[in-house]
């Protein structure tokens, strides 16, 4: 089974300027999403299968609301100015001439 290295991850998302807080909340879901999967399949193993039920619909929602957080993301990527943009293109233009 792959087990992600949580530690990099963790040190990924306290950094600011790499991650927004709706990224870091889309990964926190995911975290959770992934626990509550685990949980369901070892209750289905136990041959409980109301609890894996319950954990399933637990896993399912922390993704719809990872998928929320990731569109919100996307939408406050769209409306902050580009990364690549310099001073320069954000300065107003010095090449125009006043007219009086």
């Amino acid at each position: 089974m792959f087990e992600p290295d949580t530690e990099a991850i963790s040190q990924a998302l306290d950094e600011p300027e790499s991650s927004s807080p709706a990224l870091h909340e889309a990964a926190r879901e995911l975290q959770a999403a992934e626990h509550d999967a685990q949980v369901a399949f070892d209750c289905i193993a136990l041959g409980e299968p109301d609890r894996a039920h319950t954990h399933a619909l637990t896993a399912r929602v922390a993704i719809d609301a990872a998928v929320t957080a990731l569109a919100a993301a996307l939408t406050q990527e769209d409306l902050a100015p580009s990364r690549t943009s310099t001073q320069e293109d954000l300065a107003p233009s010095s090449t125009s001439t006043e007219q009086d």
